[in-house]
């Protein structure tokens, strides 16, 4: 009976292996170059008093992240794909530039981070960012698609640096435990804008793109989604405990300290030596150099997967140059304009296109869901496995939040003051 269960366990377990990768990757690569500076400035400049948020956030990344993984999984067919067909290709062109635009600016902040972080080490980011250009690019282009996956997992692992650079810095645990549970919430622009950034850093529209679309590349049989949901579920949650650590982290140092406002996520690595050690610092600004290598990868395909399947192009790593030109062109081409505009732009000029790439995610995201939501609720796409009254509800609150949150950023923007508080 024992050798028994102990085969049924083996052979979910392997199952489980065989269909990891998609969630874990994809909710990996939220904690970028721009997630890592949205979260360190969060908590240098607010403390701990941004830190509830995770909680609400993580449980709408968890089920806006299920339902895309669904979508593939039932239709076999990417988001755009889907959106296309559906709602026409005027529709999925205008959603496509925002996206592309959004996207842009995103891995910009991918290479302005490893120049930040590089930077720690004394290393020029006219070296560092034209080999971590080609670095990506050769990966990607030349590699096929378990190949490319098993050097994003590996990167996932790396992720650790930050809980054990948070502990170097010695927060206060109960204090930041009980600021997780206990929300506070401030009516001031630059709080909104906070709220929205790190909304849009870690739950963006890319990811719904990128996912679904890694997801059907996979090859994952509806048989086999239950271990994809778990994929799914285990990547969300690990996210944003990585965040809650960089919060924590540069609370405990950067907010005491009274100097609050950093440039980038490398300030935040060289905040911390005083404070919490060499080590802690190091491990910080290592972290920094992995995420955005990771994300530089992965953001600019997520952009030439969904732009290539809402036109109906080909699209895959799996394909060769000559077999998907139009996807391989665009992966290369955002990798090259977000290299050039991190050499050619001064650090200042770089900063407010990285906290404006995460606040525009914030803002397109509730659209992007509402095709989602229209999407998995209709019975002639999804069939029996169209969303639940609960899915339902947290992703329209996630939209009428963020939606709220994006009124309320604006007012207090044209007229200060007038928002309560």
């Amino acid at each position: 009976m024992k050798i028994k269960s102990f085969r049924h366990f083996r052979t979910r377990f392997l199952i489980f292996l065989a269909v990891l990768g998609p969630g874990i990757i994809t909710a990996n690569v939220d904690n970028d170059a721009g997630g890592i500076y949205t979260y360190s400035v969060a908590g240098a400049k607010y403390g701990l008093s941004l830190i509830w948020t995770l909680i609400p956030i993580t449980i709408a990344l968890i089920i806006v992240q299920e339902m895309v993984g669904r979508m593939g999984v039932v239709t076999g067919k990417g988001l755009a794909d889907l959106i296309r067909e559906e709602y026409g290709l005027r529709t999925t062109f205008i959603l496509m530039v925002l996206l592309i635009i959004t996207d842009l600016g995103n891995t910009v902040s991918e290479f302005a981070g490893l120049a930040s972080g590089t930077s720690v080490f004394h290393m020029s980011r006219f070296v560092a960012v034209p080999l971590g250009a080609i670095f990506v690019w050769l990966l990607v282009v030349k590699g096929s698609y378990r190949y490319v996956e098993k050097i994003f997992l590996a990167a996932c692992v790396i992720y650790i640096a930050y809980p054990i650079s948070c502990f170097l810095s010695h927060p206060d645990w109960p204090t930041a435990l009980w600021s997780t549970v206990k929300p506070s919430f401030q009516f001031t622009g630059g709080y909104l804008y906070m709220v929205i950034g790190l909304v849009g850093t870690t739950i963006a529209p890319w990811m719904q793109f990128y996912l679904q679309s890694a997801v059907v590349e996979k090859g994952v049989k509806i048989k086999e989604y239950i271990y994809s949901r778990l994929d799914v579920i285990v990547g969300c949650i690990i996210t944003d405990v990585v965040a809650f650590f960089i919060i924590v982290a540069c609370a405990a140092t950067i907010y005491l300290t009274g100097h609050r406002d950093i440039k980038d996520a490398g300030d935040a690595a060289m905040a911390l030596r005083p404070l919490a050690g060499h080590a802690a610092s190091a491990l910080f600004a290592v972290g920094l150099c992995n995420a955005s290598l990771f994300s530089a990868c992965i953001l600019p395909l997520a952009t030439a997967y969904y732009v290539c399947e809402g036109l109906g192009l080909e699209s895959g790593i799996n394909k060769r140059f000559k077999e998907a030109p139009a996807f391989y062109w665009l992966y290369t081409s955002l990798i090259f304009l977000g290299m050039l505009a991190v050499l050619l732009l001064s650090e200042s000029q770089q900063v407010p296109i990285i906290l404006l790439s995460q606040v525009a995610n914030g803002i397109l995201l509730p659209f992007v869901v509402i095709f989602m939501l229209q999407l998995t609720n209709r019975e002639d796409v999804m069939g029996a496995y169209r969303n639940s009254r609960f899915f339902n509800i947290i992703a329209w609150v996630t939209c009428i939040v963020m939606m709220v949150l994006t009124a309320m950023l604006a007012v207090s923007s044209l007229f200060p003051g007038k928002v309560p508080g």
